[in-house]
């Protein structure tokens, strides 16, 4: 079997990756450059004791620095990668920030706060630069790497939910064939010569390693959803006492030590929330109590490490005698919420008690979102894994709700939260507190930009139609 002559390649991915680096170079260069220039001519003249040459070079370096770490952190340099739109927002929140923080060191070093209309005009500039560099090299990357075609060999009907989201993103990913797994192997390998790459969705373990192999074999990209176990196994650890590789799963959540330095970032990130905070939350409770004169704060019985619950707190959003009637989880238009519960979540004011519940012990800053003991044990019905994200503390936020989207599946979520449990870090918990703030000021929402093409959607009914067909055989 030989590949058509159309396919990327290995020199080509090589090629993508250079020229992203050279693009980040320069486009760090040039902001880089624009700060040096309002230093020297705005504020370095006005320092009491001006720098010496190498003080005014390590001022530069430092902005140069904080402005990659914020690029990195909210994706700035996924050209390609994200959307436009997200690409932009994602780079323009990056120099506000960068330039923020540049600001209050340059007042500490001058002792006082300074003009700050510079570094206004400096943001001004580099949200200009930032929109064309964004659109010029969207429109070249894409120009050099047009869409993947790809095929999709799946076995069950959810692969066309995966279809019909990856169809939204028609400008990086084009999904061209779809094949059963229940068809001939030759066939299906001969197939997927045809196209850039693989997708490969719910097949059997056997005919997943098969493939695989083959794509190894063949230099060909597979993009593979994954399995509960194959998340366990991506936080296992290598055991070299041997010559015969063995993998180590501990699968007990945290170590001692991270669960140490967890709670050292739990409480110090609490309690100097808790303080600036103190007066917003004096005036919800306010406005809350004022409304109506009901309670102002709802509580809630939630679970958290090890199935153990906790009463989660909140400022009440709804009416006093919201579920009378039972638990029912709320809705995008709820009759139940007041005006004033309505602006405290939309601007998530609502959460905030829940840096008490940190305090207590009971949440960590991030991880799990806590889920009732009602809705646990009817998503454990499911898929009993649901019990897995409670190896660690529930979270005020978490990387599934700054990954999801509104309407994302329980089963994605668990997947999500596997994923941050086998892959904890520290950093990885700063970097979803900054990316939960990026959420606050440009929410994630479904796209409905696009429809779905005709053939996408016959490919959808195909899949979800087949799967069925097939499954109802097997039962037979």
């Amino acid at each position: 079997m030989e590949r058509n002559s159309h396919k990327y390649t290995p020199q080509r991915e090589q090629y993508k990756r250079f020229l992203s680096m050279l693009s980040a170079v320069v486009l760090m260069g040039l902001l880089a450059a624009m700060f040096a220039w309002i230093w020297y001519h705005a504020y370095y003249g006005s320092i009491a004791l001006p720098f010496y040459r190498r003080g005014n070079w390590v001022v530069i370096a430092v902005y140069t620095v904080m402005l990659y770490l914020f690029f990195r952190v909210y994706g700035g340099f996924k050209v390609g990668y994200l959307r436009r739109t997200d690409v932009m927002l994602s780079q323009l929140l990056s120099a506000v920030a960068t330039n923020l923080v540049a600001y209050l060191q340059i007042s500490l070093i001058a002792r006082h706060f300074e003009v700050i209309r510079p570094m206004l005009l400096l943001t001004l500039a580099d949200c200009c630069v930032l929109v064309v560099w964004t659109l010029l090299a969207q429109k070249i990357y894409f120009f050099l790497y047009p869409p993947r075609r790809l095929i999709i060999v799946y076995g069950s009907h959810a692969a066309a939910a995966l279809v019909t989201k990856m169809s939204y993103r028609v400008d990086k990913y084009m999904i061209c064939e779809s094949i059963s797994a229940v068809k001939d192997y030759r066939t299906i390998c001969e197939k997927i010569l045809e196209y850039d790459g693989v997708i490969i969705h719910d097949i059997p373990a056997q005919m997943r390693n098969d493939l695989l192999k083959f794509c190894f074999d063949h230099s060909m990209r597979a993009y593979i959803v994954p399995k509960i176990s194959d998340i366990i196994l991506r936080g296992a650890d290598d055991i070299r006492l041997f010559d015969t590789p063995l993998l180590l799963c501990r699968n007990y959540g945290l170590t001692f030590e991270q669960r140490i330095f967890k709670r050292l970032f739990d409480l110090t990130f609490s309690i100097l929330m808790l303080i600036p905070f103190a007066p917003v939350m004096l005036l919800c409770a306010l406005a809350v109590k004022l409304y109506d004169g009901g309670p102002v704060f709802y509580r809630q019985k939630r679970l958290t490490q090890g199935g153990r619950e906790f009463e989660i707190y909140k400022f009440r959003s709804m009416i006093p005698d919201a579920e009378s009637h039972g638990a029912q989880l709320a809705e995008e238009h709820d009759p139940r919420i007041t005006p004033v519960g309505r602006f405290l979540r939309k601007c998530r004011l609502d959460e905030l008690p829940q840096l008490l519940n940190i305090l207590k012990g009971d949440m960590s800053v991030v991880g799990p979102r806590p889920e009732r003991p009602e809705l646990c044990a009817a998503y454990e019905k499911e898929f009993p894994e649901f019990r897995f994200r409670l190896h660690v503390k529930a979270g005020l936020t978490g990387y599934a709700q700054v990954t999801g989207v509104y309407d994302t599946t329980p089963y994605d979520k668990l997947r999500m939260d596997l994923m941050y449990i086998e892959s904890y870090s520290l950093l990885r918990d700063i970097q979803i507190v900054l990316m939960t703030a990026k959420t606050m000021f440009f929410p994630i929402q479904k796209s409905n930009e696009e429809l779905l093409h005709p053939e996408t959607e016959k490919k959808v009914r195909e899949i979800a139609g087949d799967a069925d067909s097939h499954r109802e055989e097997s039962d037979k």
